[in-house]
């Protein structure tokens, strides 16, 4: 009998021996479906996130205008008109000082500075508007009227 158990754990040692040098490492195998797999996921979700820096610009830009269109607003509310094109966007930094001067233009101004849009451009102000009674608009990152999808123009009617 003890000969036999003897035996017996000789073998569950053997066998012991044999599953731990099976989980010792990877096979070359599951290490290439591992690489696949994550090959798979890259192609799926870098272009998503390539695509982002531009669809940020695009938010960045719309919420810029947003802001320069409530601080007209203020102006208006203020001296009775928007700014006029030749006192353009400046005037809610500045007093303007061409006709007409604004009689109730609040000190220290509507706004700290003028934004540029997130391509570095200067946003675009119409007075009157094609659109509204003011426009403002930033041509996108092509800078050139009309295009489509990051080329677009982004204004304060959309």
């Amino acid at each position: 009998m003890q000969m036999w158990m003897k035996r017996r754990y000789e073998l569950q040692m053997a066998q012991g021996n044999q599953q731990t040098r099976r989980q010792r490492g990877f096979t070359l195998i599951e290490i290439m479906v591992v690489i696949a797999i994550l090959g798979i996921l890259a192609a799926l979700i870098v272009p998503k996130i390539m695509s982002r820096p531009d669809e940020a610009r695009r938010v960045a830009a719309k919420a810029d205008i947003g802001s320069i269109m409530q601080s007209l607003n203020l102006y208006r509310l203020d001296n009775g008109r928007y700014p006029t094109q030749e006192q353009g966007l400046r005037a809610l930094v500045e007093k303007p000082t061409t006709e007409p001067v604004p009689n109730n233009w609040k000190g220290g101004g509507y706004m700290d500075r003028v934004p540029m849009d997130p391509w570095g451009k200067e946003y675009q102000y119409l007075n009157p508007g094609v659109h509204g009674e003011v426009d403002i608009f930033s041509y996108g990152a092509d800078s050139k009227p009309g295009g489509e999808g990051n080329d677009a123009d982004i204004g304060s009617w959309q």
